[in-house]
């Protein structure tokens, strides 16, 4: 089939779900979104093959677009064709749902082929039976399964008591309810399907994880939750998963190869900072109890295989104990701990590791090497021996999870070490960090890549052939620049982009109000106390639905706190319920002809669907810029004014002018909304950086309110 015939076959299934589907309206902006999918598409070359043709395209749609019908009737019906498979990756639990629930059952009813699609999640989405047996039941409970509440972290003045009491009771209860459900059929084992939703660090202790994982040798493989789905996944000819899972798993078999397959990343614009996440590491300088356990746990494991550990673990944990902590003690007085606070951060400028630091950086690194090399020899002995004798493998996956379930501690210090030692043209960020959640000081060090784009190159783009990337906010200023080199992008001959623009009239159906305040937003305080005061006289005027956007917590805390009586029973604050619970508490006020607003902070800011009642008016307190403090932003900041690169006019107003453009689309989702957005910083109109972010929003009917202290 050629290039032309297969992009004529996706666009007609594209056509064929718009005939079909009661009520759907053809939107122009949406058949081309279609059109520039099925030409990118068709003309890649997917397997092996020696010279293989590559094609991204990149697409703006904006709200109510359509553009997820648009992405996957083309992409699904090309790949029956081509008889691969579809990935798409989202960035939101709620856009999964809608994929899932909605969209892709909707298209299988249109289409003549049949298909099945599956959701993907991480293995430790999934419980592990091993484990739950053994926390839940009687028998012996090993060690294996102690967590970081047993750690013994710095301690100072301001120590208090823990609020957990007994926390093994209390884990010992959740896995014999969770055993329970199980064993009745009431639960399949995944996390998501329970009713209420434990807390993290008590699901860590039963959730399925690949350093304590045998696989085929565990004795409740059969039973697996995780490799049941992963039986699933493999049926399926459509997979949707998260960014965070698809480069958490490049180069494992947990997701289709992406050469192999056509690949579809929606809400594309969260790439970057997923792919310097997944790219950091971390390492823990005052918890370390775990080196006690882990040379009891070596020999423990290789006296019952009787195997001869080559190397001396317990001299080797005892001296990286000892490194750590002496690193720890140079970090204290680093970040000058003082009686007044110990929370704090100590960026290391341009990256460069102080020359004290280096000798004993080097014999962390060397130890770790060691114990891991010595763990992993050992690892691979349990699984050598559970392979050759079956009978011994439930007693060997005991073991190898008990190796295991120390191991991303010592991966950590691992790779940290090695990223802090290292050098290169692009600087690391690395900095030093205390935490006092606790009233126990909690020292961690960190070193984290500074530039998105090249990891996203490397590990990523080098690996796709047919490649859709979409958000309705992947321009900023009006230009797709700013995420092309984010993304890895800029440059590459086979990447090309468009922009569909929304279908609303924003002139007509909204209103963009600047409030020129007298304070200016550079005078925190000053400008905070203004800005309330106009806040509350506008709050006083919502009749139905309304979101109030805040920069930082403290921002918000001086509204709540500034609220009358009348305006306290119309406010919903973030923090104050689950998200769902406050979203349907905000809509059933609505509905029951009530006035309702939305307190929210910066996350408050994407993924809210309000459509008409629900949300009439945003306040945006102030400019979204990122906070200043952010250690990598700032590293990235450094080197780029250090090669002679302005980082606020490069980086900076193009990433706040996507938040902004996010915030603002809160407003109108459909074609009947009409909505004001209601901006109290000026900078919006009088700094020329405020109207490169003007520039990129829709095109709003745009106004001045002078402030009423004037």
């Amino acid at each position: 089939m050629t290039s032309q015939s297969l992009a004529d076959l996706s666009l007609a299934a594209f056509d064929r779900v718009v005939e079909s589907t009661a009520g759907f309206r053809l939107r122009q902006g949406q058949r081309d979104m279609a059109q520039c999918i099925a030409n990118a598409l068709s003309d890649v070359t997917l397997g092996d093959h020696p010279d293989p043709k590559q094609s991204i395209a990149v697409i703006q749609a904006g709200t109510g677009v359509g553009k997820s019908a648009a992405y996957l009737s083309t992409s699904v019906a090309m790949a029956l064709a081509l008889k691969t498979r579809v990935l798409i990756s989202t960035a939101t639990v709620s856009l999964q749902e809608q994929l899932m629930t909605k969209d892709l059952p909707a298209l299988a009813a249109v289409l003549d082929t049949p298909f099945v699609y599956a959701l993907a999640k991480g293995r430790g989405r999934y419980v592990c039976k091993l484990k739950l047996e053994r926390f839940a039941g009687d028998g012996e409970r090993v060690d294996l399964f102690e967590g970081e509440e047993d750690a013994a972290p710095v301690r100072t003045a301001f120590a208090g008591q823990r609020q957990d009491v007994n926390p093994e009771e209390r884990r010992i209860r959740l896995s014999s309810a969770l055993a329970d459900a199980l064993a009745s059929g009431n639960w399949d084992g995944d996390r998501d399907d329970l009713a209420e939703q434990p807390e993290s660090r008590d699901w860590s202790f039963v959730a399925a994880d690949r350093h304590t994982c045998t696989a085929r040798h565990c004795p409740k493989y059969s039973q697996c939750s995780y490799y049941n789905a992963r039986t699933q996944l493999s049926q399926a000819q459509v997979i949707v998963a998260n960014h965070d899972l698809v480069l958490a798993t490049l180069g494992k078999k947990a997701l289709p190869e992406l050469d192999k397959c056509l690949v579809v990343f929606d809400e594309g614009h969260h790439l970057p900072a997923v792919a310097l996440d997944q790219f950091s590491s971390t390492m823990e300088l005052s918890s370390l109890r775990w080196l006690d356990k882990l040379p009891k746990a070596l020999a423990e494991v290789s006296e019952k295989i009787q195997v001869t550990l080559t190397q001396d673990v317990s001299t080797l944990a005892q001296q990286l104990k000892t490194a750590l902590f002496d690193v720890g003690r140079m970090v204290m007085d680093l970040l000058a701990l003082n009686s007044t606070g110990y929370d704090g951060v100590h960026r290391l400028k341009n990256g460069v590791l102080p020359t004290a630091f280096h000798d004993p950086m080097t014999l962390i690194h060397g130890h770790a090497r060691g114990l891991s090399d010595a763990l992993e020899s050992l690892g691979a002995e349990v699984k050598l021996v559970a392979k050759e004798d079956p009978s011994q493998a439930p007693s060997c996956a005991v073991l190898y999870a008990k190796l295991g379930q120390l191991a991303p501690k010592l991966t950590g210090v691992l790779s940290t070490s090695s990223l802090l030692l290292a050098h290169g043209p692009q600087p690391l960020a690395k900095w030093f960090q205390s935490d006092t959640s606790s009233g126990l000081v909690f020292l961690t060090a960190h070193a984290c890549p500074m530039v998105p784009g090249d990891l996203l190159r490397d590990h990523l783009w080098s690996q796709v052939r047919g490649t859709v990337i979409s958000s309705a906010s992947l321009t900023s200023c009006g230009s797709f620049d700013y995420f092309l080199n984010e993304a890895g992008l800029a440059g590459m001959a086979h990447v090309s982009t468009l922009e569909v623009e929304s279908p609303f009239n924003y002139a007509t159906q909204g209103q963009l109000i600047v409030v020129e305040t007298v304070a200016d937003p550079k005078d925190a305080l000053a400008y905070t106390r203004e800005m309330v005061a106009e806040l509350l006289l506008d709050l006083a005027q919502v009749k139905h639905g309304a979101l109030a956007l805040f920069t930082s917590r403290s921002q918000m805390k001086a509204a709540v706190d500034a609220l009358s009586g009348s305006l306290q029973a119309l406010v919903l604050v973030q923090g104050q319920m689950a998200r769902g619970r406050l979203l349907a508490a905000h809509q059933a006020r609505i509905e029951a002809g009530q006035a309702s607003v939305i307190f929210g902070l910066q996350s408050f800011g994407e993924g809210l669907d309000l459509p008409g009642k629900l949300c009439e008016t945003v306040f945006i307190a102030k400019l979204p810029f990122s906070p200043p403090s952010d250690p990598v932003d700032e590293a990235r900041s450094e080197w780029l004014k250090g090669i002679g690169r302005d980082p606020f006019s490069e980086l900076v107003v193009p990433a706040t002018g996507i938040k902004l453009l996010q915030w603002t689309g809160r407003a109108i989702r459909s074609e009947n909304d009409h909505a004001t957005v209601i901006c109290y910083d000026r900078r919006l109109l009088r700094q020329a950086f405020g109207r490169r972010m003007l520039a990129g929003l829709p095109p709003y009917a745009v106004s001045r309110r002078v402030s009423s202290l004037l």
